[in-house]
């Protein structure tokens, strides 16, 4: 029985973490981690990680940015795994996750959802196969509540994309500023904010005459939650390392 803690208990991921892991037998929530402290289940929240009664063997973070530092030395202190599902952070606290992972397990991945890390592989796919030929756009789009654009999986579909053609793209965020024509080794970035959509990703290969559209649409946000909580069963007990998506659609 994996015991879990919650890091952003309070909001709706961390309410939608807590529901998907009520219905399962292999783990159960010990507590939750939110500065809005208000309790809707068995377990107790608290303010910092610091205060928890008990220690978990996973902490599974929803919350933002910010609570990284605090998140990362407790679970050094206390040998605690680690699976990340916030987005926003910047190169430095990417650093800071990649040295932590030498000492502890650590889940990382910009989304969750199976369908997305299967969508950045027929990415890949796409790319090695059209290489230099077509032109790539990617639009994403969410509700009006996200702050951080592009989106941590826009990223990291532009990220995947490039390795596979040798690291010689570079992105462009604000076209309408741009009074040239377009350059063959863009990648162009585009979001979209508006009402309650949960998140959708389209892939654009644009080339003479033919048009290819890789897409995926979230209906609800059950699909990260649930991504989340396998990821966190998957690493209990593992050595410390980094982990992601790959390594747990293969297992």
């Amino acid at each position: 029985m994996t015991k879990i803690v919650i890091c952003g208990a309070n909001g709706k991921m961390g309410h939608t973490v807590a529901n998907c892991i009520q219905d399962r037998e292999d783990c159960t929530v010990i507590g939750g981690v939110d500065t809005y402290t208000a309790q809707y289940g068995d377990f107790p929240i608290v303010e910092t990680a610091s205060m928890l009664a008990e220690v978990p063997d996973v902490i599974i973070d929803f919350s933002n940015p910010a609570s990284l530092d605090g998140l990362l030395e407790y679970a050094l202190v206390n040998n605690v795994a680690l699976v990340l599902a916030t987005t926003g952070y910047s190169e430095e606290q990417i650093a800071s996750i990649r040295n932590a992972s030498e000492q502890i397990p650590v889940f990382f991945t910009f989304n969750m959802s199976l369908g997305i890390n299967l969508l950045v592989e027929l990415a890949k796919k796409a790319a090695y196969i059209l290489g230099g030929q077509f032109d790539i756009e990617i639009v994403e789009k969410h509700h009006n509540q996200k702050i951080d654009a592009p989106s941590g999986t826009a990223i990291m579909i532009a990220n995947a994309i490039n390795e596979t053609m040798n690291n010689t793209c570079h992105y462009v965020y604000d076209r309408h500023a741009r009074r040239m024509k377009r350059d063959s080794k863009e990648i162009g970035m585009h979001a979209i904010r508006g009402g309650t959509i949960v998140g959708e990703h389209d892939i654009i290969f644009a080339g003479n005459d033919e048009v290819i559209t890789l897409s995926h649409s979230a209906a609800s946000k059950t699909v990260f939650a649930v991504g989340a909580v396998n990821a966190a069963v998957y690493l209990c007990g593992k050595p410390a390392g980094l982990y992601d998506m790959k390594q747990l659609v293969q297992q």
